[in-house]
């Protein structure tokens, strides 16, 4: 029977820390997001994300020698990918704009949950008692975050949700092409697609005169936080990809959880949100239940053949 690759112990490490400085640098986009958000429509912040992500990443792609030339169909599933990404961003920066990042994230890690659905409908894979009552739960924990939200914002707190939606087919998606293209040029075609898939709605919104789909001029501090959201989003998206090519996953999710903690911190630090007690119940279910789905998925990793 072939065995499972383990990666050597000195790649894990390395591995680990990428993972870190992915929980580290992730919440300043949604820090920059918030800010540029108070000034500029969240249609802006979205297509400037993905501006600044496609302009950064093009010399990557270059100095690695990477193809820039895709397939029909390595061009569909990035085209996908992009639509996923551009309604993730858009739902999440809309949250923040008015919630607590550390709310909305919090409600975003229903990801895992979803995944397994979408798993089980999509590719009939199998999902046990254990694993569907930790999802219960974990949905329960996210009606405890959004249940003061709804009340103190409305329907926006709903919005985190269709970012987790959005974000497991983005996953899905990212699993798929990736066996097929490079992670940079992957994120520098996702950046690019996302960026011409917006023009249209850019030109419909000043054509037809809806502000909340207008790109209007604004102050140099205020485009720097939009560079601040580009920048961010590629630092930290290329911290995971190669996090994940040092240690294996299962190592690695459970310090995703992490990131609750430096957007509480942040979320403080800049705009003195602190989540109530409700709220930090929420939080500490999903990610409780979180672990479990992980550790369960390790369980089921060892039992299965190599």
């Amino acid at each position: 029977m072939a065995r499972s690759f383990i990666p050597p112990s000195d790649r894990i490490l390395p591995g680990i820390v990428l993972m870190l400085a992915f929980c580290a640098i992730a919440p300043l986009i949604d820090v920059a997001a918030k800010m540029a958000a108070q000034s500029v429509t969240v249609t802006q912040v979205t297509f400037f994300r993905l501006v600044v992500q496609a302009v950064l990443m093009l010399p990557v792609v270059l100095v690695m020698r990477q193809s820039l030339l895709l397939s029909r169909g390595q061009s569909g599933l990035l085209m996908l990918r992009a639509l996923m990404l551009i309604g993730s961003t858009y739902s999440f920066v809309g949250a923040v704009a008015v919630m607590p990042i550390a709310d909305a994230l919090a409600i975003v890690f229903v990801e895992p949950f979803i995944l397994l659905a979408l798993g089980f409908l999509l590719f009939g894979e199998q999902v046990g008692p254990r694993r569907i009552i930790a999802s219960l739960v974990g949905f329960a924990g996210a009606l405890l975050v959004i249940q003061p939200n709804f009340a103190a914002f409305g329907t926006v707190a709903l919005y985190p949700l269709a970012t987790a939606l959005f974000f497991a087919l983005y996953i899905l998606l990212t699993r798929r092409i990736s066996r097929e293209v490079a992670p940079e040029a992957m994120q520098f075609h996702t950046a690019l697609f996302g960026t011409l898939l917006m023009l249209p709605v850019l030109a419909l919104g000043h054509g037809a005169g809806l502000a909340p789909l207008q790109i209007g001029a604004t102050t140099p501090v205020v485009w720097f936080q939009l560079f601040c959201v580009g920048l961010a989003a590629s630092v930290s998206h290329m911290a995971i990809t190669y996090a994940l090519r040092f240690a294996p996953s299962a190592t690695l999710a459970p310090l995703h959880y992490l990131e609750i903690v430096t957007a509480v911190a942040l979320g403080w630090l800049f705009f003195g949100d602190w989540p109530n007690l409700l709220s930090w119940a929420g939080i500490a279910v999903i990610t409780g239940s979180g672990l479990y789905i992980i550790a369960r998925e390790r369980v089921l990793a060892r039992q299965a053949p190599a």
